[in-house]
C-alpha cells in the first residue's frame, strides 16, 4: 500500500480501513490482517499515557511509537501523526518533524488543518512527503473549539469545512481524514473532492474509515462516544484472564509440572 493506492482505492470506490496503533505487539497482530494502512496517532498521550488531551505529545514520542509500529509491522502503510505545534513554526521545523518520523519508518504523516500552514504543507508534498489532512474536530484544538465537540453543524462552519477539504487537494495532499461532522457534510465533501476521505465520527459516505485499535477491541471501560463499535469486548476478555490467572497462582495450579524446568 502507497498513498498513489489510497487515491487508486478511490476511482476504482473501494473503501479503504485505517487503525490507530502505536506499539510493536499490536502492530504485529495488525500486520497479518486485511487493514489498509495504520496511523501512530498523537492520541498516544491520552490512550497509552493518560493525559486529558493529545498536546502533551510530542515529535520525540511520536518518533519512538512510529519506530516500535514500523518494526511490527514491516508491510503496512504507516502515517505518522505531526504533533501540537510541531509544523506552527514555520515550514524548517516542520520539515525537522517530518524528517524524524520519515526516517523512523513512516510513509507519510497527518497534520490537522489547512489555514495558515498551507506553505509547510506544500513544501512537505513538494520534498515528496506524503501528506494526509485532518479536518472537523480536530484534537489539538479543542481549547479553541470548546471541547470535543461535533463540528460542521453550522452553514459558515460547513463551507469551512468543505473549503479547507478543497484547498487540501489543491495543495497536494492524498487524503483527508475527517472527524465528528455531521454524516452529509462528510458525503458532500466526499463527492466534491478527487482524495479519499478516511472517517471517524464522520457516516458511511467517506471513502474509509479509522478507528483507535483500543477502542474497536472493546478496551475503553469509561470512554464510549456514539462514533466508537467495539468489535470485541476486550475489557473483559482481559479482566476475566487476569483473574484466571490470580486464581490459578493463588490456588497453586500455575504453574504445572509441564510449564515448569526440570
Amino acid at each position: 500500500m502507497s498513498s498513489s493506492d489510497f487515491l487508486r482505492a478511490k476511482i476504482e470506490g473501494r473503501r479503504l480501513s485505517m487503525v490507530t496503533c502505536y506499539d510493536y505487539t499490536f502492530a504485529r497482530l495488525l500486520s497479518g490482517s486485511a487493514i489498509d494502512g495504520i496511523l501512530v496517532g498523537d492520541s498516544v498521550a491520552m490512550v497509552m499515557q493518560g493525559h486529558p488531551s493529545t498536546l502533551y505529545a510530542t515529535v520525540e514520542l511520536i518518533r519512538l511509537h512510529t519506530e516500535a509500529v514500523v518494526r511490527g509491522a514491516t508491510a503496512k502503510f504507516v502515517v505518522a501523526d505531526m504533533p501540537f505545534l510541531s509544523f506552527r513554526r514555520g515550514v524548517t521545523a516542520a520539515l525537522d518533524s517530518a524528517h524524524a518520523f520519515m526516517t523512523a519508518g513512516a510513509h507519510a504523516v497527518k497534520l490537522e488543518g489547512v489555514d495558515g500552514h498551507e506553505d509547510v504543507i506544500q513544501r512537505l508534498v513538494e520534498s515528496g512527503i506524503p501528506v494526509m489532512g485532518h479536518l472537523g474536530l480536530q484534537p489539538q484544538a479543542v481549547h479553541a473549539c470548546g471541547g470535543f465537540r461535533v463540528q460542521g453543524r453550522s452553514n459558515d462552519s460547513a463551507q469551512a469545512i468543505s473549503r479547507q477539504a478543497s484547498t487540501l487537494e489543491v495543495l497536494g495532499a492524498f487524503a483527508v481524514v475527517l472527524e465528528c461532522v455531521p454524516a452529509s457534510l462528510a458525503e458532500d465533501i466526499t463527492k466534491a473532492i478527487r482524495i479519499p476521505t478516511i472517517g471517524i465520527g464522520a457516516g458511511a459516505g467517506c471513502d474509509g474509515q479509522i478507528l483507535v485499535l483500543q477502542d474497536l477491541l472493546g478496551m475503553n471501560l469509561d470512554f464510549r462516544p456514539r462514533f466508537v463499535r467495539p468489535f470485541l469486548d476486550g475489557a473483559r476478555n482481559i479482566q476475566d484472564a487476569v483473574t484466571q490467572f490470580d486464581e490459578a497462582v493463588k490456588a497453586g495450579t500455575f504453574p504445572s509440572t509441564e510449564e515448569s524446568y526440570s
